[in-house]
C-alpha cells in the first residue's frame, strides 16, 4: 500500500463525494424549478467536508446549536442553513429565523419562542410532521421501528394544535413542512407513499406552503438501487398529481453522499496462533468503522505486502484496543495475513466517524485523495488535543 498513508487512517475520495452532489443536483434540476440540497452535518461533520459541500452549492442541515455554530465557522451564510431537531437553543433558533435560515419546528417550546421574534415583520418557519411508516407504507417499515419519536402527530391533536397556535401569531407564516423518515427499503415507492400522505395533509389542513422538506434516507450511487433521477421522478409524479410541483423541494442526503467517499486503512501489527484460530491484530479498531458494534460484515480488501503464500484455516481479524469484542471479521481457508499487510474497509464514512469514541485511541488521521494527489485534511488527535479545553489542575 502507498507509504504516504500512516495507519490507521480514513481516506476521503473527493471526486466520489463531488460526483454524488452534482448528480443529485442535476436530477432535481431536471424536475423542479426550485430546490435545495442540505448536506447532513450529523452524518459526517469533518470541517473539510462541510466546506466542500458549501462550495458545491449545498446548504448545511444541522440538528443542534453546536452544529449550527459549526456551520457558521465553516463559512455557511445563515440563509443557507436548514435547522432541524429538538436540540436548538433559543438564541440560535431566533438568530436563524431572523437571518433567513430554513427552520423546522420540532418541539413545543419552539412555538413559544416564536413570541420573542420582532412583531414588525412576518417570519417564515416550518414544522416537522410525525410519520408512522407502518401505516403509510407497511412494506417499508423496519421491524419494531416504524414508530417515530419526531414531529407532530396528525392522528392525535398534536399537529392540528401546533398549527393552530402558529396561525394565531400574526407575525409568523407557516411556509413549509418537514417529513423526513428513513425506511427499510429506501425504495422509490416509499417516497411516493410518504409524499402522498403529506400532500393529503397539506390539503386537509389548507396549508399555504413555500417548501416541502423531504429529508434524507436515500441510496447513493451504487448498482441495482434507485438512482437520484428515479427518486426525483417519484417526487415529481406525486407532487404534480396534487398540483404542488412548484414548491421548493428540499432533500437532506447524508449516507447517500458520504458513505462511498470514505475508506479506512489499517495495518497488521501482530499475529498469534491460538488453539482454534490465528489472531490477526491490526492498528485500527472496530470503534472507528462500527461504533455501535452492529455490523456482521464489511466491504473490505485484503492487501498482501508480505511474500508468504501460506494458507490458514481460520484467521480472526481484530483491532488494537483492549476490548475482547474488538473483533472485526473472520476468514477461513485463506492466505495468511502477516505483519505489514493492510486491510482496507470501504464505504465507512457515514455516521461512523461522528460516533467514533475517544476510547484508548484518539481520532485517526484523514487523508484526501484528489485524483491520486494525497494530502492530509485532519491530523491524528493527540493527548494535547484532548486536554486543550480541559482544566487539569
Amino acid at each position: 500500500m502507498d507509504d504516504k498513508f500512516i495507519t490507521p487512517c480514513f481516506i476521503f475520495d473527493k471526486s466520489e463525494f463531488s460526483n454524488g452532489i452534482n448528480k443529485f443536483k442535476q436530477a432535481l434540476a431536471d424536475k423542479f424549478q426550485s430546490f435545495h440540497i442540505g448536506y447532513s452535518v450529523k452524518t459526517n461533520s469533518v470541517p473539510y467536508m462541510l466546506c466542500l459541500a458549501k462550495d458545491l452549492g449545498c446548504y448545511a442541515e444541522v440538528v443542534s446549536h453546536d452544529e449550527y455554530e459549526l456551520a457558521l465557522l465553516c463559512g455557511y451564510a445563515k440563509d443557507h442553513i436548514i435547522y432541524n431537531g429538538p436540540m436548538k437553543s433559543k438564541e440560535t433558533f431566533l438568530d436563524a429565523i431572523t437571518n433567513g435560515a430554513i427552520v423546522n419546528i420540532e418541539t413545543k417550546r419552539e412555538i413559544e419562542w416564536l413570541n420573542n421574534l420582532p412583531k414588525d415583520n412576518v417570519w417564515e418557519i416550518g414544522i416537522r410532521i410525525n410519520v408512522d411508516i407502518s401505516t403509510i407504507s407497511p412494506d417499508d417499515a423496519k421491524e419494531n421501528d416504524s414508530f417515530s419519536r419526531f414531529g407532530f402527530c396528525y392522528e392525535t391533536s398534536e399537529l392540528v394544535d401546533a398549527i393552530s397556535k402558529i396561525k394565531q401569531l400574526k407575525h409568523i407564516h407557516l411556509s413549509g413542512i418537514h417529513i423526513h423518515r428513513t425506511s427499510k427499503t429506501r425504495s422509490c415507492s416509499f417516497y411516493e407513499n410518504l409524499l402522498e400522505y403529506s400532500c393529503e395533509l397539506i390539503s386537509k389542513l389548507k396549508l399555504d406552503l413555500n417548501y416541502l422538506d423531504i429529508g434524507g434516507g436515500y441510496y447513493g450511487i451504487f448498482p441495482d438501487v434507485p438512482t437520484f433521477d428515479e427518486y426525483c421522478t417519484s417526487f415529481h409524479r406525486v407532487l404534480f398529481r396534487h398540483g404542488l410541483e412548484n414548491l421548493t423541494i428540499i432533500v437532506e442526503p447524508g449516507n447517500a453522499l458520504v458513505a462511498s467517499a470514505f475508506s479506512y486503512l489499517t495495518t497488521v501489527i501482530d499475529t498469534k496462533q491460538h488453539k482454534n484460530a490465528r489472531i490477526i491484530t491490526t492498528d485500527g479498531s472496530r470503534n472507528d468503522i462500527d461504533p455501535l458494534f452492529a455490523k456482521s460484515n464489511y466491504l473490505k480488501e485484503l492487501i498482501y505486502n508480505s511474500p508468504s503464500d501460506e494458507v490458514a484455516e481460520q484467521q480472526v481479524i481484530t483491532g488494537a484496543t483492549c476490548l475482547e469484542f474488538d473483533k472485526l471479521f473472520t476468514i477461513t481457508d485463506s492466505r495468511e495475513l502477516n505483519i505489514g499487510d493492510n486491510i482496507l474497509y470501504n464505504n465507512v464514512g457515514a455516521y461512523t466517524m461522528c460516533l467514533s469514541p475517544l476510547f484508548i485511541n484518539y481520532l485517526p488521521r484523514i487523508y484526501m485523495n484528489d485524483n491520486n494527489d494525497i494530502s492530509l485534511i485532519r491530523d491524528k488527535w493527540t493527548a494535547t488535543d484532548y486536554i486543550l479545553n480541559s482544566k487539569i489542575k
